[in-house]
């Protein structure tokens, strides 16, 4: 991918990617979801993923050349939820992430690449707007046990985190950043 190959030529050899792609849709029922929805939320949420994956696997497998690193792939709380009534696409899309983790962990890791999968809670963000409801976190997040949504910098903490050598020990795991649910 043309992405892979200008990063690498502008910044150098690749220590770390984050796979950090996803799209809803708004709410409604399986039942009432159209082909042409469930294709594009598996085409960029899955698809997409995969293919991001794949590169870096490619770049950073010391078979192939590459020094090892890190993945983190962005997934989601609705993964464990299932979002019924909401977007049971969109969860099952974001399981799919957690399952590659797993998967590609184990594989990667003689490569000296670690994959990890981070699940996000409800976060303060603007994709909830495109379910039909801008204040969706706040509202659902005040009913986790810390009492409020999360904020993406937590979120991008964590995702330092596995980037670094502090969880070099960590691999083919699913990190929950959802304020205890």
């Amino acid at each position: 991918m043309a992405m892979f190959a200008t990063a690498q030529a502008d910044l150098g050899p690749l220590q770390g990617v984050v796979v950090n792609a996803g799209i809803t849709a708004p709410a409604m029922q399986l039942a009432d979801m159209t082909a042409e929805r469930l294709q594009k939320m598996f085409q960029v949420n899955v698809l997409g993923a995969y293919l991001c994956a794949r590169e870096a696997a490619r770049a950073l497998s010391r078979s192939r050349g590459g020094k090892g690193g890190s993945v983190v792939l962005v997934s989601s709380g609705a993964a464990r939820y299932g979002s019924p009534g909401t977007y049971v696409d969109y969860a099952g899309s974001k399981a799919a992430l957690d399952t590659l983790a797993i998967g590609l962990g184990k594989e990667l890791g003689p490569e000296g690449v670690r994959v990890n999968s981070i699940r996000p809670g409800l976060i303060e963000t603007e994709i909830h707007a495109t379910t039909g409801d801008p204040d969706r976190a706040r509202k659902l997040g005040a009913a986790t046990p810390l009492g409020r949504a999360g904020r993406p910098e937590e979120i991008a903490a964590a995702i330092v985190w596995l980037l670094s050598d502090a969880a070099s020990y960590v691999t083919a795991s699913v990190l929950d950043v959802g304020g205890g649910l």
